[in-house]
Parts: structure tokens; sequence; C-alpha cells
């Protein structure tokens, strides 16, 4: 359960991006999502969910990435009724992963090398063939399909 303290300002900095995403294209300390393709978005969030679920036991580390995952999921149109399967799917076999470097081991206890495993999760060809039959009209933008009269 989030602590009331941090659930109000989170609530509030979602609210904030919602209103930047109608702002104007010159604001540039706002999420850049808006103008990206409803296909990267996608891509982004699920690397946001990798991250999340991969740092679930760092509270800070994981309510970052899952704010992020809110906020790109706002700009992101993909079928969400078949999706999170396939990308819980995806997320914990990359997670399920057993990368070990015996000289980095020797230094560091208990590295598992987690965010390496997010990164080639992003770039793999499971997930550029996820996003191809998830994402619907994958070159438009939210700002695109969204603009203010």
């Amino acid at each position: 359960m989030i602590a009331r303290s941090v659930f109000i300002p989170l609530i509030t900095s979602m609210l904030t991006f919602s209103g930047i995403a109608y702002g104007k294209d010159s604001v540039v300390d706002s999420p850049q999502a808006g103008q990206r393709t409803y296909a990267q978005n996608y891509k982004d969030m699920v690397l946001a969910i990798c991250i999340a679920n991969a740092y679930k036991n760092d509270p800070a580390a994981a309510l970052d990435a899952g704010s992020s995952v809110s906020a790109l999921r706002d700009w992101t149109y993909y079928d969400m009724e078949d999706s999170p399967d396939a990308i819980k799917s995806l997320v914990d076999q990359y997670l399920a992963r057993d990368y070990r470097n015996p000289l980095v081991e020797a230094e560091i206890k208990g590295v598992k090398f987690d965010f390496l495993k997010c990164l080639d999760m992003y770039h793999s060809k499971e997930l550029d063939a996820q996003t191809k039959r998830f994402v619907l009209k994958p070159n438009h933008t939210y700002r695109q399909d969204n603009q203010s009269p």
C-alpha cells in the first residue's frame, strides 16, 4: 500500500503530466512522450514495467518506474485487453535470465544485472514482435491524434 504522503504527490504529478500533454511543443521541461509514436511509447512502457519489477524491493525506484508506466499508458494506443499478459510474460522471461560475471561477482556480491536484462528485452526481437501485434496505429502519435482546436 502506498503511503498517503507519497500517493497525493503522485496523483498531482500524474495530473500535471496529463495537462502538459496538451501544451505547446516548445515546453522543454515536460515529457516528450506525446510526440513519440505509439510504437515507441509502448516499448518504453514495457521497459519501465521491467525496471519497476526488477527494482520492486527499492521503493523509490519502483515508484518512479511505475509512475512512468502510468504516464506512458496515457500516450500509447494499444490492445489493453491482451497485451498485459504478454508484457508480464516477456518481462518475467528476461528477468529470470541468469547473467553471471565471475569478475564482477568477486567484487560485488549478489549482483543480478537486472537493468541489463531489461535493456536486452527492450532491444529484443520478441518486444518488436509484441509491439507489432498489440500497438494500434504504431506510427501515429498522441499529439497527432489529440490535437487541440
